[in-house]
C-alpha cells in the first residue's frame, strides 16, 4: 500500500503544478477523446439496441485517456486529493486543476460533439434519445444515487491503476469500468454531458437549461462517490504513508 501512495503522489504532483495552457490542453484532449468514445456508444446502441454492448464499445475512450495521459474531471478526485493531503501541493492548486480539467472536458467535448453529429447525422435519433434519458431522469433519489455510483466507480478505476504495474491490468479495469458505467446507465457529468450536447447538437426538443439543471446534481453525486467515499476511504487506509510525506 505504501507503494501505491507513493506513486499517487509522484506521479500526482506534477499534474497539480502544470502551466493553464498545458492543463487546458490535456484537459480539451480528453474531451475529444471521450466524444470518440460517445461516437462508439451512440454507433453500437443504434446497431444493436444494447446497452451493455454500448458499455464496453465506450471503454475505448477510457483506455484512450489511460494512454494518452489526458485528464478526465472526476479522474482527478483520488491522485490530486491525495497529493494535497501529503502537502505537496496547496488547496488552491486543486481547486484551479477541477477548475480547469472540467472546462477544458466539456468545451472539448462539445465541439467534438458537434463534429460528431454532423459527421453522422444516421444517429441523430439515437443521440437524441440516449442524451434525453438523463435530462429527463429529474432530480430524484434514483438519479442522484446513479451519479454517486458514477463517481465512486470512475474513482475506483483510478485507484486501480495506481495499484498495480501491469498495463494489461489497467486496461481491463479501463474496460470494465466503461461498461459498468454507461451499461448500467449510471449518471456520469462529463460523459453524460456530451450525450446530451449530441442530442442538442442533433435538434433534440431540450436545451442547455435542462442540461446545466442535471449537470448541478450529477457532479455533486459524482463528488460525493468520488470524494466523500472512494478517496476518503484510501485517505484513511493510506494515512500512515501520507503523514510521512507531510514531514518528508
Amino acid at each position: 500500500m505504501n507503494r501505491a501512495i507513493d506513486r499517487i503522489i509522484e506521479q500526482g504532483r506534477p499534474r497539480l503544478h502544470r502551466t493553464w495552457p498545458q492543463l487546458l490542453a490535456t484537459a480539451l484532449v480528453a474531451g475529444v477523446e471521450v466524444a470518440l468514445g460517445v461516437l462508439a456508444l451512440l454507433t453500437v446502441q443504434q446497431s444493436t439496441g444494447s446497452s451493455l454492448l454500448a458499455g464496453l464499445a465506450f471503454s475505448v475512450a477510457l483506455i484512450a485517456l489511460l494512454l494518452g495521459h489526458a485528464e478526465l474531471f472526476t479522474e482527478g478526485f483520488l491522485v490530486p486529493i491525495v497529493v494535497v493531503a501529503a502537502r505537496q501541493a496547496t488547496w488552491r492548486r486543486l481547486a484551479r486543476f477541477w477548475a480547469g480539467t472540467l472546462v477544458g472536458n466539456l468545451l472539448g467535448g462539445w465541439i467534438f460533439m458537434g463534429i460528431v453529429i454532423t459527421a453522422f447525422p444516421e444517429i441523430r435519433s439515437t443521440a437524441i434519445e440516449t442524451g434525453g434519458e438523463f435530462v429527463h431522469a429529474g432530480i430524484s433519489p434514483q438519479s442522484f444515487c446513479l451519479a454517486i455510483l458514477a463517481g465512486s466507480t470512475i474513482t475506483l478505476m483510478t485507484r486501480m491503476h495506481n495499484g498495480t504495474d501491469s498495463d494489461m491490468a489497467k486496461l481491463a479495469a479501463s474496460a470494465v469500468t466503461g461498461f459498468l458505467i454507461v451499461g448500467t446507465g449510471m449518471h456520469h457529468s462529463v460523459l453524460d454531458s456530451l450525450l446530451i450536447f449530441g442530442g442538442i447538437h442533433a435538434g433534440a426538443g431540450y436545451g442547455y437549461a435542462d442540461w446545466i439543471l442535471w449537470f448541478g446534481w450529477a457532479m455533486l453525486g459524482n463528488i460525493i462517490g468520488g470524494v466523500g467515499i472512494t478517496t476518503a476511504l484510501r485517505l484513511i487506509r493510506g494515512y500512515t504513508r501520507i503523514h510521512e510525506w507531510r514531514h518528508s
